[in-house]
């Protein structure tokens, strides 16, 4: 496979990354964790055969933060880009708009007389932000829209029925935009290849892009919606040129104006679906979704577009991410395999800006702050320490990483060594391998030899605290005191009982329906089964949870993972020993948040209690963090 990385060595936030963020011993310090992760994830995708290759450039300001390739693949690679074209067709027809030879404000019928029924009543705007109230696609059994003219096209459009009234509704599709394309022809008099090569392709030297020939290829047309074709190189000079307000290379290509149109909020009151694509791939719950020929994933206070894409069904990528200068592009085209493995190729692409972002909050990290890879023998653990003191360790929660404790791991630094991890299989530690037996808890203690550490006090949530009662059981000689959140014991199963086959022959089951739902939807319903276990305070939490929960790679629920929590095996030992070391077990009392009030492994723990916070769910401590903190804080000193 061949790869070729770049780093901008003067960029600041590479540099922070690289060096780990600070001090650390020698030899351990992590090679910039984000970006190592960002190639993993994107490796794995080529690796498990959902794509032959990628091509990857990642830029904030005028730096390159991030420069991959895949199988083979360079930066002149060209294919065709499905739905990421509709951003470049809009960008082509705001040319046109800003000579004045169109107005986003016209009506079809003024250039296309022929529309002489309701479809005749939409705008241009309308037409290029899908609320035009055409159907989206041809009907069945007639011919998909691979005309290699706009005309052909839309005389192939004309008599349809219209879906409903302009503006009533947004209905993603492709007709609507060749309509728009022709009515740019009928006004300059030059064909849409032309249009686009003399206003876009050409002056952003795109050498390698076209919308024609159309292909025949299912998926890869319309024209304007779905017929483009492109390389890395090309479609990364339009972003330079978006990210920088209509300049390229300080050259005008488009009006501020139009820029500030196309990111505009074109939806407006039109309904949309439930299921969006904005829903899904940011959990954001904002109507005006779409601009013209691009998505609104993100907006501010002010309703101005913070977050803009235009991703491709079959993998490409395109985005600017304005609140932090940062703007990207994935091209990739999908394998037959990836829908079988339930990998979604139109939202997989889209978790680029979230691990991007966390690149760039980690270069806002104290500098302090130590990051190192700690090698433990079979894998390596990602660990973060910031603070002096006694040592607290912050245990995260399944589908999540180390950043769930961010509210509590900079708070308990000003007074403790606080010390968080992501465990094997998450987040930037190594991945878990199949049929490969170890404990999470083990891991922990031989974290905790690496770090010289022989005592700690451990904070665990959910699976988080299913592995600190471990630890109780199995190794009580290194815990000072343990808070377990919203999970404690786990019984069953257990290492010393293997699995079996009909264990195994349930599991593949699982794992096959798993597929077949597909792992985006996995992750969308147990991302909403969190957020409903909370309180009144839930909401605050959507953005950091869906983030971390949308960059889990998701290998536990799809493989036959050995048994990584001792479980009954460590209570054996609890149930026999019965520590006397301070144990807090907290759970969040919300009326969709189910817990024991007399939890049993309490009655093996004669310093142990149960505190239960109000108004919130499972994931208390992101919901409520100051009464978590306080209540950890309170805790602590009646411990002393």
């Amino acid at each position: 496979m061949n790869r070729l990385f770049k780093y901008n060595l003067f960029l600041t936030v590479v540099i922070i990354l690289i060096t780990g963020c600070g001090g650390g011993s020698s030899g351990k310090q992590a090679p910039a964790p984000a970006f190592d992760y960002l190639n993993r994830k994107i490796d794995s995708w080529i690796q498990n055969g959902y794509y032959d290759g990628a091509a990857v450039r990642i830029v904030k300001d005028k730096d390159i933060l991030f420069e991959s390739y895949y199988g083979g693949y360079t930066d002149t690679t060209a294919l065709h880009v499905a739905s990421a074209g509709k951003w470049i067709a809009a960008a082509t027809i705001a040319a046109i708009v800003d000579e004045g030879k169109l107005s986003w404000d016209d009506e079809v019928r003024k250039y296309l007389p022929e529309f002489s029924d309701i479809k005749g009543d939409a705008t241009l705007s309308q037409l290029m932000s899908h609320t035009a109230g055409y159907t989206d696609y041809q009907p069945e059994g007639k011919r998909r829209d691979d005309y290699q003219t706009l005309k052909e096209a839309v005389d192939n459009i004309l008599n349809l029925p219209a879906d409903t009234i302009a503006g009533t509704k947004f209905q993603y599709g492709g007709l609507a935009m060749q309509v728009a394309g022709r009515m740019a022809e009928v006004a300059t008099g030059k064909d849409w290849e032309t249009l686009f090569q003399e206003k876009i392709a050409k002056p952003l030297d795109m050498k390698y892009s076209y919308f024609v020939p159309v292909s025949e290829e299912p998926g890869f047309n319309p024209m304007l919606g779905g017929g483009f074709k492109t390389c890395l190189h090309d479609y990364m000079n339009f972003l330079n040129m978006v990210a920088h307000n209509g300049l390229f290379e300080e050259k005008r290509i488009l009006s501020e104006k139009a820029v500030d149109e196309i990111e505009a909020d074109h939806v407006k009151n039109a309904t949309i679906a439930s299921e969006n694509y904005v829903l899904r791939s940011r959990q954001n719950l904002h109507n005006g979704i779409y601009g013209l020929g691009c998505w609104r994933e993100e907006i501010d206070e002010n309703n101005k577009t913070t977050l803009i894409s235009s991703p491709g069904w079959a993998g490409t990528y395109p985005w600017v991410d304005r609140k932090n200068n940062v703007y990207g592009f994935v091209l990739a085209k999908v394998k037959g395999k990836a829908f079988g493995e339930g990998f979604s190729s139109f939202y997989g692409s889209a978790v680029l800006p979230l691990i991007v972002r966390d690149a760039i909050k980690q270069s806002n990290y104290p500098k302090e702050l130590k990051k190192s890879m700690i090698n433990i023998g079979q894998a390596r653990l990602y660990c973060e320490e910031l603070g002096a003191g006694e040592p607290v360790i912050f245990i995260h929660g399944h589908s999540l990483n180390r950043d769930m404790w961010d509210l509590q791991f900079f708070e308990f630094a000003k007074n403790y060594r606080a010390i968080r991890y992501d465990i094997r299989g998450y987040g930037c530690s190594s991945p878990q391998k199949e049929g490969e037996q170890f404990t999470h808890a083990e891991d922990l203690r031989a974290l905790m030899d690496s770090l010289k550490i022989s005592k700690a006090h451990i904070i665990g949530l959910s699976l988080g605290g299913y592995i600190g009662a471990d630890m109780l059981g199995w190794f009580p000689e290194r815990i000072e005191s343990a808070v377990l959140a919203s999970g404690n014991i786990r019984p069953l199963p257990k290492p010393s009982i293997p699995i079996d086959e009909i264990e195994s022959e349930q599991r593949d089951m699982e794992i096959a329906a798993l597929k077949k739902k597909g792992i985006d939807a996995m992750k969308r319903e147990w991302f909403s089964g969190l957020i409903k276990s909370g309180g009144t305070n839930k909401e605050q939490m959507r953005h950091p949870l869906w983030s971390m929960i949308y960059q889990w790679d998701a290998w536990q629920p799809l493989h036959k993972e050995a048994r990584v929590i001792a479980g009954g095996d460590a209570y054996d030992k609890l149930k026999l020993n019965k520590p006397t070391i301070p144990v807090l077990i907290v759970e969040g009392q919300s009326e969709n948040n189910s817990y024991s009030d007399s939890p049993d492994i309490l009655n093996y723990l004669p310093n142990g209690q149960l505190i239960v916070l109000e108004n919130c769910g499972h994931m208390l401590n992101m919901e409520q963090p100051d009464i978590f903190n306080n209540a950890i804080t309170e805790f602590y000193r009646t411990i002393k």
